[in-house]
Protein backbone atom coordinates (compact mmCIF):
# COMPACT_ATOMS: atom_id res chain seq x y z
CA UNK A 1 0.00 0.00 0.00
CA UNK A 2 1.35 3.39 -1.19
CA UNK A 3 0.76 6.03 1.19
CA UNK A 4 0.64 9.50 0.81
CA UNK A 5 2.86 12.45 1.68
CA UNK A 6 0.44 15.15 3.46
CA UNK A 7 0.04 18.45 1.49
CA UNK A 8 1.38 20.02 4.36
CA UNK A 9 5.05 18.38 4.44
CA UNK A 10 5.31 18.97 0.43
CA UNK A 11 8.21 21.18 -0.22
CA UNK A 12 7.82 23.48 -3.12
CA UNK A 13 11.02 24.60 -5.76
CA UNK A 14 10.69 28.43 -4.46
CA UNK A 15 11.40 27.12 -0.11
CA UNK A 16 13.93 25.67 -1.50
CA UNK A 17 14.99 28.71 -3.24
CA UNK A 18 13.99 30.69 -0.87
CA UNK A 19 16.12 28.33 1.84
CA UNK A 20 19.13 29.40 -0.31
CA UNK A 21 18.67 32.39 -0.79
CA UNK A 22 18.53 33.25 3.62
CA UNK A 23 21.64 30.68 3.74
CA UNK A 24 23.87 32.96 1.15
CA UNK A 25 22.88 35.83 2.50
CA UNK A 26 23.72 34.71 6.31
CA UNK A 27 27.10 33.06 5.29
CA UNK A 28 28.19 35.87 2.89
CA UNK A 29 29.29 38.59 5.23
CA UNK A 30 31.97 36.20 6.98
CA UNK A 31 33.47 35.21 3.19
CA UNK A 32 33.61 39.00 2.59
CA UNK A 33 35.07 39.10 5.92
CA UNK A 34 37.59 36.65 5.06
CA UNK A 35 38.27 38.28 1.38
CA UNK A 36 38.52 42.02 2.98
CA UNK A 37 41.41 40.52 5.79
CA UNK A 38 43.11 38.53 3.05
CA UNK A 39 43.25 41.29 0.43
CA UNK A 40 45.05 44.70 0.05
CA UNK A 41 43.31 48.24 0.38
CA UNK A 42 44.13 48.89 -3.08
CA UNK A 43 42.49 45.82 -3.70
CA UNK A 44 39.39 46.49 -1.61
CA UNK A 45 39.01 49.90 -3.01
CA UNK A 46 38.59 48.82 -6.45
CA UNK A 47 35.51 49.33 -8.35
CA UNK A 48 33.83 46.70 -8.51
CA UNK A 49 35.73 45.06 -5.49
CA UNK A 50 37.08 41.94 -5.93
CA UNK A 51 35.49 38.92 -3.96
CA UNK A 52 37.87 36.44 -4.66
CA UNK A 53 40.09 35.40 -1.12
CA UNK A 54 44.04 37.16 -1.27
CA UNK A 55 46.98 35.60 0.46
CA UNK A 56 47.79 37.99 3.52
CA UNK A 57 45.15 36.31 5.69
CA UNK A 58 48.07 34.67 7.89
CA UNK A 59 49.97 37.84 8.09
CA UNK A 60 47.34 40.14 9.14
CA UNK A 61 46.28 37.53 11.56
CA UNK A 62 49.71 37.37 13.08
CA UNK A 63 50.11 41.18 13.18
CA UNK A 64 46.86 41.36 15.15
CA UNK A 65 47.87 38.70 17.53
CA UNK A 66 51.54 40.33 18.01
CA UNK A 67 50.30 43.77 17.93
CA UNK A 68 52.06 45.96 20.81
CA UNK A 69 49.43 47.16 23.64
CA UNK A 70 46.35 45.19 21.69
CA UNK A 71 46.63 41.92 24.06
CA UNK A 72 44.01 40.45 21.51
CA UNK A 73 44.62 36.90 22.20
CA UNK A 74 43.56 37.62 25.96
CA UNK A 75 40.52 39.57 25.25
CA UNK A 76 39.50 36.68 22.60
CA UNK A 77 40.14 34.47 25.66
CA UNK A 78 38.33 36.46 28.07
CA UNK A 79 35.61 36.85 26.04
CA UNK A 80 34.79 33.05 24.93
CA UNK A 81 34.77 32.40 29.06
CA UNK A 82 32.53 34.81 29.68
CA UNK A 83 30.30 34.05 26.95
CA UNK A 84 30.23 30.03 27.73
CA UNK A 85 29.53 31.18 31.65
CA UNK A 86 26.65 33.67 30.84
CA UNK A 87 25.13 31.27 28.43
CA UNK A 88 25.27 27.99 31.06
CA UNK A 89 23.99 30.18 34.09
CA UNK A 90 21.07 31.95 32.03
CA UNK A 91 19.82 28.60 30.76
CA UNK A 92 20.36 26.94 34.15
CA UNK A 93 18.29 29.81 36.25
CA UNK A 94 16.28 30.87 33.94
CA UNK A 95 14.47 27.08 33.26
CA UNK A 96 14.54 26.61 37.17
CA UNK A 97 12.03 29.85 37.20
CA UNK A 98 10.50 29.37 33.97
CA UNK A 99 9.47 26.22 35.85
CA UNK A 100 8.48 27.62 39.02
CA UNK A 101 6.41 30.43 37.04
CA UNK A 102 4.88 27.63 34.63
CA UNK A 103 4.23 24.40 36.79
CA UNK A 104 4.46 25.40 40.43
CA UNK A 105 1.34 26.86 42.48
CA UNK A 106 2.83 29.79 45.42
CA UNK A 107 1.28 32.96 45.95
CA UNK A 108 1.40 36.07 43.82
CA UNK A 109 2.99 33.87 40.96
CA UNK A 110 0.77 35.97 38.05
CA UNK A 111 2.17 39.12 39.68
CA UNK A 112 5.72 38.10 39.79
CA UNK A 113 5.46 36.98 35.65
CA UNK A 114 3.94 40.02 35.14
CA UNK A 115 6.73 42.12 37.13
CA UNK A 116 9.16 40.33 34.87
CA UNK A 117 7.65 40.94 31.44
CA UNK A 118 7.35 44.38 32.92
CA UNK A 119 11.12 45.14 33.09
CA UNK A 120 11.12 43.92 29.54
CA UNK A 121 10.13 46.85 28.23
CA UNK A 122 12.65 48.96 30.53
CA UNK A 123 15.47 50.13 28.15
CA UNK A 124 18.81 48.36 29.39
CA UNK A 125 20.94 51.73 29.82
CA UNK A 126 18.49 52.20 33.03
CA UNK A 127 20.29 49.61 35.08
CA UNK A 128 23.54 50.59 34.19
CA UNK A 129 23.91 53.08 37.22
CA UNK A 130 22.75 50.77 39.98
CA UNK A 131 24.63 47.60 38.09
CA UNK A 132 27.70 49.71 38.65
CA UNK A 133 27.17 50.57 42.43
CA UNK A 134 26.16 46.99 43.16
CA UNK A 135 29.04 45.13 40.78
CA UNK A 136 31.19 48.16 42.78
CA UNK A 137 30.15 47.04 45.87
CA UNK A 138 30.76 43.57 45.89
CA UNK A 139 34.56 44.58 44.75
CA UNK A 140 34.23 42.79 41.19
CA UNK A 141 35.19 46.00 39.33
CA UNK A 142 38.10 44.77 36.95
CA UNK A 143 37.43 41.16 37.50
CA UNK A 144 35.40 38.93 34.86
CA UNK A 145 32.73 38.31 37.35
CA UNK A 146 32.15 41.76 37.16
CA UNK A 147 31.12 41.00 34.03
CA UNK A 148 29.58 37.44 34.38
CA UNK A 149 26.90 38.15 37.39
CA UNK A 150 24.51 40.85 36.73
CA UNK A 151 23.96 38.59 33.62
CA UNK A 152 23.52 35.41 35.50
CA UNK A 153 19.98 35.73 34.77
CA UNK A 154 17.68 37.78 32.41
CA UNK A 155 13.70 38.99 32.38
CA UNK A 156 13.33 37.54 28.81
CA UNK A 157 15.02 33.86 29.43
CA UNK A 158 12.76 33.63 32.48
CA UNK A 159 10.12 34.49 30.31
CA UNK A 160 10.80 32.37 27.54
CA UNK A 161 11.25 29.25 29.56
CA UNK A 162 8.08 29.70 31.15
CA UNK A 163 6.42 29.50 27.78
CA UNK A 164 8.19 27.21 26.99
CA UNK A 165 7.57 24.59 29.61
CA UNK A 166 3.89 25.50 29.52
CA UNK A 167 3.95 24.34 26.35
CA UNK A 168 5.93 21.52 25.88
CA UNK A 169 5.35 20.02 29.24
CA UNK A 170 1.53 18.48 29.95
CA UNK A 171 0.25 19.00 32.96
CA UNK A 172 -0.85 15.86 33.71
CA UNK A 173 2.48 14.23 33.13
CA UNK A 174 3.60 17.09 35.89
CA UNK A 175 0.51 15.23 38.60
CA UNK A 176 1.66 12.08 37.25
CA UNK A 177 5.00 12.57 38.73
CA UNK A 178 4.18 14.06 41.47
CA UNK A 179 1.61 11.10 42.12
CA UNK A 180 4.38 8.87 42.12
CA UNK A 181 6.07 10.26 44.46
CA UNK A 182 8.94 12.28 42.45
CA UNK A 183 9.97 15.31 44.65
CA UNK A 184 10.04 18.95 42.41
CA UNK A 185 13.94 18.65 41.84
CA UNK A 186 13.55 15.55 40.36
CA UNK A 187 10.90 16.13 38.32
CA UNK A 188 12.29 19.50 36.54
CA UNK A 189 15.99 17.34 36.25
CA UNK A 190 14.49 14.44 35.09
CA UNK A 191 11.48 14.96 32.99
CA UNK A 192 11.67 18.85 32.02
CA UNK A 193 15.16 19.53 31.56
CA UNK A 194 15.52 16.76 28.43
CA UNK A 195 12.04 17.67 27.20
CA UNK A 196 13.29 21.41 26.74
CA UNK A 197 16.70 20.68 25.89
CA UNK A 198 16.40 22.32 22.12
CA UNK A 199 14.73 25.55 23.40
CA UNK A 200 17.46 25.60 26.24
CA UNK A 201 20.35 25.34 23.56
CA UNK A 202 18.73 28.35 21.35
CA UNK A 203 18.29 30.64 25.01
CA UNK A 204 22.14 29.40 25.24
CA UNK A 205 22.67 30.73 21.99
CA UNK A 206 21.27 33.64 22.21
CA UNK A 207 22.59 34.65 25.35
CA UNK A 208 26.21 33.79 24.08
CA UNK A 209 25.87 35.76 21.58
CA UNK A 210 24.42 38.87 23.23
CA UNK A 211 27.79 38.23 25.84
CA UNK A 212 30.02 38.26 22.46
CA UNK A 213 28.81 41.78 20.83
CA UNK A 214 28.62 43.45 24.24
CA UNK A 215 30.34 46.39 24.68
CA UNK A 216 29.40 48.79 26.54
CA UNK A 217 29.43 46.83 29.92
CA UNK A 218 32.42 45.32 29.48
CA UNK A 219 33.89 49.30 28.75
CA UNK A 220 32.38 50.48 31.96
CA UNK A 221 33.34 47.25 34.75
CA UNK A 222 37.27 46.46 32.65
CA UNK A 223 39.79 49.33 33.38
CA UNK A 224 43.40 47.26 33.17
CA UNK A 225 44.32 46.93 29.51
CA UNK A 226 44.60 43.11 29.86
Amino acid sequence: MKTKTPRWRKTSPLSYFLLATITFLSIFPFYWMFVVSSNTNAEISKSPPSLIPGGRFLIVAKKVMSAEGVFFSNALLNTFIVGIAIALAQVMFSAVAGFAFAKLNFRGRKSFILFVVGTMMLPSQLGIIPLFMLVKNLRLIDSLLGLIVPALVTAFGVFWMRQIIDAQIPNELHEAASIDGASVPRIFFSIVLPIIRQSSFVLGLFAFLAAWNDYLWPTIILQSPR
